[in-house]
This record gives structure tokens, sequence and C-alpha cells, in this order.
């Protein structure tokens, strides 16, 4: 379209400009604030993206210096665990040094103990064997000295309601006996007026000689009764006690083959030989009454005591017929036993000496003597004294 044919429209054109300027400049007002807000909005969204870029740096390098510091701590915590490492390897090498002395150390105490244990078995083994060989001597004691102890235990239960119900007669008779005995002394001292009788009377026994053998029935007839009838409440100075064959052998080897004067091998207890010496003081006193007097060497007063006791028991005596003037005299020393020995034979009794295993001398001054019977200790049993003495 030229401008010259149609100059008209012009002004129509501009007011169409103007119209539709108008609007345009109506909304100016708004579209700045419009723009502004954009404007805002963008920088908002620019503050904020800058804000969240801030935060997401800030939070990286917290993170960055959580991390760090997280392995400055794991590196400390590495380091401490080292070195708690490095301490118990120390302290393992530590322990086994310890182990190893320690086993050492009861390795040897083992070896000591175990040494101790051998030492003590070998002793202890010793000691056994010497309780073995006692046992074996109680045990031929007890077959021997003891043999009728569970049958004097039987006669004294079951003659117990006899034993009381007699009691006045024992002591009657013991009474009438004693009145015997008084008149026998008083008449024993006129008698010097009678010279020969009293010779005979008071002569000493020879009893290895023929006299002598006009009394062997009665002898043996005795030791069968002491054997085979033992009387457990028979009248003092008789035996009480029970009698084996084997002493009975003893002591008629004394009797007959000895003659009254010689050793006997011991019995290995002093219990069996005071049985042997107490059958020999019976079966004298049987025959030669109150002239025998009984004289006992040991070298201990323990073993007189052990005498004392013996013959109280096999015989029935009691303390009063023990002392200087009475039936049984104890000594220590032979030599005092020899000068009392010759004064009973001057007051023209009859002195019996028996002497104790345990004197391992006999002294001369005793063998004069027509009676003395000496117990000699057996060769074995000296060995295992001296034995226990050193133990």
């Amino acid at each position: 379209m030229n401008p010259e044919e149609s100059p008209t429209p012009e002004p129509i054109n501009e007011w169409l400009e103007q119209i539709e300027v108008q609007p345009p400049t109506n909304e100016l007002p708004e579209n700045p604030s419009t723009d502004l807000q954009l404007e805002n909005q963008a920088s908002g969204e620019l503050a904020n993206s800058e804000t969240t870029e801030t935060t997401i740096l800030a939070a990286e390098n917290s993170l960055h210096i959580q991390a760090e510091q997280r392995l400055v701590q794991l590196q400390q915590k590495s380091s401490e665990l080292s070195a708690e490492i490095a301490q118990l390897e120390t302290t393992y090498a530590t322990l086994q040094t310890q182990i190893g002395v320690t086993q050492t150390a009861l390795s040897q105490v083992v070896q000591d103990s175990l040494s101790q244990l051998e030492q003590r078995k070998q002793a202890l083994q010793i000691s056994v064997e010497q309780l073995e060989r006692r046992q074996e001597r109680i045990r031929n004691e007890m077959r021997t000295t003891f043999a009728g102890t569970s049958q004097d235990i039987a006669i004294r239960v079951q003659g117990f309601k006899d034993y009381l119900t007699g009691s006045l007669q024992d002591l009657a008779s013991a009474a009438e006996q004693m009145q015997l005995v008084q008149p026998s002394r008083e008449r024993e001292k006129p008698a010097p007026k009678e010279a020969k009788p009293v010779k005979e009377q008071l002569e000493m026994p020879q009893l290895g000689q023929q006299q002598f053998q006009d009394t062997t029935k009665k002898i043996r007839r005795l030791l069968d009764q002491y054997r085979n009838q033992p009387d457990y409440y028979g009248p003092p100075w008789q035996l009480r006690r029970t009698f084996e064959p084997i002493h009975a052998e003893k002591i008629s080897n004394w009797l007959f083959t000895l003659g009254g004067r010689g050793a006997l091998r011991t019995m290995g207890s002093r219990l069996q030989n005071i049985l042997i010496a107490s059958s020999a003081i019976s079966i004298l006193h049987q025959l030669y009454g109150d002239r025998v007097r009984t004289l006992i060497l040991a070298n201990t007063p323990e073993r007189l005591g052990e005498w004392r006791r013996g013959l109280q028991d096999c015989l029935g005596i009691g303390r009063p017929d023990f002392g200087p003037d009475r039936g049984v005299v104890l000594f220590e020393a032979p030599t005092a036993l020899a000068q009392k020995a010759e004064r009973l034979v001057k007051a023209n009794q009859m002195p019996l000496i028996i002497i104790d295993d345990s004197e391992e001398q006999i002294s001369l001054a005793l063998l004069q003597f027509p009676l003395w019977l000496a117990f000699a200790p057996d060769p074995k049993t000296m060995k295992d004294r001296d034995f226990d003495d050193d133990f």
C-alpha cells in the first residue's frame, strides 16, 4: 500500500496506534512491579541458590571437618591399640617367662617332694617291719603266756556267784592257815635243842643227787596239775595261771637236768619268764614251805616292778610278801643279793636266786649257791633290742 493512495488512513492508524498504545501506557505502572517481583524472585532464587550453595558448602566443610576429626580420632585409637598390643605382647612374653620359671620351680618341688616321700616310704617300711616283728612276738606271747586268759575270764564269770557265796569260807580257811603258820614258826625257835632232826630238816637241797629223785613223782604230779588242772583261786604261793607244755619242759629241764642250778633261754618275754620262775617257786614252796626265800636280780627298778606284779599275779601273793625279811626280795646289784643269800644260808633258809634276762653277765659270787635260775637272752632278741634302741 502506497501513502499516496490512501492518505486518510494515517489518522486512523495513528488513532489505532494510540488506542493500541494507550493500554500499554495504562499498564505501565503494573509492569515495573511485576518485573520487580520477577527480578526480586530471580534475585531471591539467586540468593536462595547462593544460600543453598553456601549451606551446601558449609555442610560439606562441616562434614570434611568431622571426617578429619573422625580420622584423627581413629588414628589416635589406632595408636592406642598399637600401644596396647605392644604392651600385651610384652606382658605375654613376661608371662611366658614366668610360666617357664614356675614350671621349673614346680618340677624341682615335685622332685624334692618325691625324694621326701621316698625317704618317708623307706622309713615307714622299716617301721612296718619292726611292727610286724613286734606283732609276731606279741602273738607268740599271747599263744604261750596268755593262752589261758579267755579260759580264766570264762571261769571267773561262771564262778562269780560261787566265789561270792564261798568268800566267807575262803576267809575262814585263810585265817586257819595263818593260825597254823604261827605255831609252826614258834616251834622252829626251840628246834636247836634237837640237833639231828634240825640238821636233816635244814640241809640244803641237792637237786641233782639221788636223794632228790624221791620227789620226782611229786614234782611231775605238780607239773601235770599246773598244766591240766589249773587252780585260779588256789592258796598263795601256788601257781594260778595256765601252764603250757613248753613251760613244763623248761622247768623240768631246770629241775631234773640242771639240778636246780643253771640258765634257761628266755622265752622272749619277761612275762613268760616270770611264769616259769613262778612255777619253780611254787614247786619249791610245796616241797620246803616257808624256808624258800626268793631273791630277784634285775638292773632297773622298772624291771623289778614287772617282776613284782608278775609274781603277785601268778602266785596270788601281795605286797606284804615282798621285803628284806619276807618271801621275795628284789635287788638291783648282784653284790647285795650275794650278801643276802649268805645271811639266809647262815640262818638255815633256802635262797632261790632268779636272774633277769637283762643281766648280760652273771656274778661268780651267785654261782656258789645251790638254787639259782638265770634267763639267758636270745641273740636274735638282743639284735632286735639294739636295733630298736638305735632307731
